[in-house]
């Protein structure tokens, strides 16, 4: 299979390379597929449409089963009701305040835990004497829930702000190591080779070969990351919190206000994918050179 495989690229590649030295034609063509590819905003915008398509419809239809009388208010507000609600609370400031305390929390456990989890996935792939000695002990960390870790954590900490961070670096350590690790390893060891031949010292080879390398790998990770840190976020406001947009979720519950729960939980939603979206702008822009499939 392995075989098949490298005799095309070998066949695609000298192709090319004869199409671009005898100057005719399918070359000229070629270019001219590259760069009319469309701007990756106008890419973005297009898919963004396409895929709000399938919510929108949901929503409307949400609506007129609610106006229907079709479902409880109590049980399934609409989305009208959702959205008074959501206005209520901006014009107050109050959903200003919990959101900027949620986002300050994220943000801090994110960037402890992904420093972290940079630092150990680069030393544990490039020396395999280190992932001998910290992998297993990261691993069976790794699969311990947030649910079961966050007593103990809120136990050693107490309910502030400490307890909440670290509960969030706790989530965000994880995927960043994996990924680093695993696009350090994934590495061409023919590369090596090529660095030996240049003469690049150890600093170089890290620098201009191996983390470049490696970076869809560390940028996966980093996607990842966000991602677990805004579930972490949740799961620390949820258990014990005075502010944040958990606490407002948690406050709603108390009060029997399922508008708020459902403002909470598209508040949780949109940001994370805002957030999402941002990574994948950043990752399409430093990975811009890769020849990957567009579907």
């Amino acid at each position: 299979m392995s075989e098949g495989i490298e005799a095309i690229v070998k066949t695609a590649k000298g192709v090319r390379e004869a199409r671009d030295y005898s100057g005719t034609a399918p070359v000229t063509a070629y270019k001219n597929v590259r760069t009319s590819r469309s701007p990756y905003g106008k890419r973005f915008l297009s898919g963004f449409g396409t895929g709000a398509a399938l919510p929108a419809a949901g929503i409307a239809v949400w609506q007129l089963a609610g106006s229907a009388g079709l479902a409880s208010p109590e049980f399934l507000p609409t989305p009208l009701s959702i959205l008074s609600a959501f206005a209520g609370l901006t014009v107050s400031g109050e959903l200003a305040h919990h959101l900027g305390v949620s986002m300050g929390r994220a943000g801090i456990g994110f960037l402890i835990g992904g420093i972290l989890g940079l630092l150990f996935g680069v030393l544990t792939g490039l020396f395999r004497s280190a992932e001998y000695l910290l992998d297993p002990s990261v691993q069976v960390l790794r699969l311990v829930p947030h649910l079961a870790i966050a007593p103990l954590i809120i136990l050693w900490f107490g309910f502030g702000e400490v307890s909440k961070v670290v509960i969030i670096i706790s989530g965000s350590f994880f995927p960043l190591y994996i990924n680093t690790f695993m696009g350090i390893r994934g590495v061409d060891n023919k590369l090596f080779e090529v660095a030996k031949v240049l003469g690049f010292n150890p600093v170089q080879k890290l620098r201009r070969l191996i983390l470049p390398a490696a970076l869809p790998g560390i940028l996966l990770g980093l996607r990842l990351s966000m991602a677990v840190a805004w579930i972490g976020l949740v799961v620390a406001e949820l258990i014990g919190s005075q502010s944040g947009v958990g606490f407002l979720i948690n406050e709603a519950k108390q009060n029997s206000n399922t508008e708020v729960i459902f403002v909470g939980i598209l508040i949780f939603a949109v940001v994370g994918k805002l957030i999402d979206t941002l990574f994948r702008i950043i990752e399409h822009k430093f990975l811009h050179w890769r020849d990957s499939y567009q579907g």
